[in-house]
């Protein structure tokens, strides 16, 4: 079985919207599905959790950096005739 990930919609988005992952335009049937009011990813979105003070004090003394995936999920929808986005969508497995 392949790897799914699943972001739950705001509850004030509409049933027309539009779903970027990292900036990219997603489509409907080919890169994700809805179920209710959850978008299911027919891949694995990655999220990265927050940084520990061992991982923060190697970032400020220039040790490491965050090389971590973090994808970025985005929807964007129209409310009272203005565009709206609601950004920094969490994917789940």
């Amino acid at each position: 079985m392949a790897a799914e990930s699943r972001v739950e919609l705001p509850p004030d988005v509409p049933e027309d919207f539009e779903v970027y992952v990292n900036g990219v335009r997603q489509e409907v049937g080919t890169d994700y599905r809805v179920q209710g009011r959850t978008l299911v990813f027919n891949r694995h979105l990655a999220h990265e959790g927050k940084l520990g003070a061992m991982r923060w004090t190697s970032i400020f003394l220039g040790v490491a950096g965050t090389y971590r995936k973090h994808d970025s999920v985005d929807v964007v929808y129209r409310r009272d005739g203005r565009r709206e986005v609601a950004s920094g969508l969490r994917p789940y497995a």
